[in-house]
């Protein structure tokens, strides 16, 4: 390979790298501007599943406690809010890599038209949260 295009190869690889860390950051990240509460905020990955009687959200918030996890209603949006943070034990601890974001969340996710009741549970890494249908 001449050095010409071993530079080309490596400004190629590296120029790729930035793209795939941009799309990271709006895809997973997806920090948000200041909210109401006038603190930055980060978007955890959801899912959001409808059957007949309920609509299940799992949303990706590993070592996060349900009970610590904010869900409202605000109007036909629900806003699901918290903070992720690094267990006590590890606050002194040297961070080798910390890819999972830490820091104040929030998620809002548009509704269907309706009257829910909302339960939290645990599941694999995920905070769940469970809207039961009312008529």
């Amino acid at each position: 390979m001449r050095p010409k295009d071993s530079l080309n190869w490596m400004l190629s690889d590296a120029i790729e790298a930035l793209a795939r860390a941009e799309r990271l950051h709006q895809q997973f990240l997806n920090i948000r501007p200041l909210t109401e509460s006038r603190e930055p905020s980060w978007e955890p990955p959801t899912d959001v599943i409808e059957t007949d009687d309920e609509i299940l959200i799992l949303v990706a918030l590993p070592g996060v406690d349900p009970d610590d996890v904010e869900a409202a209603l605000d109007g036909g949006t629900l806003v699901i809010s918290g903070r992720r943070t690094l267990p006590p034990e590890l606050r002194n601890a040297r961070i080798l890599r910390l890819e999972l974001p830490q820091g104040r969340f929030e998620r809002r996710i548009q509704l269907p038209t309706g009257r829910y009741t909302i339960t939290r549970f645990a599941a694999h890494g995920c905070v769940g949260l469970r809207l039961g249908k009312s008529s």
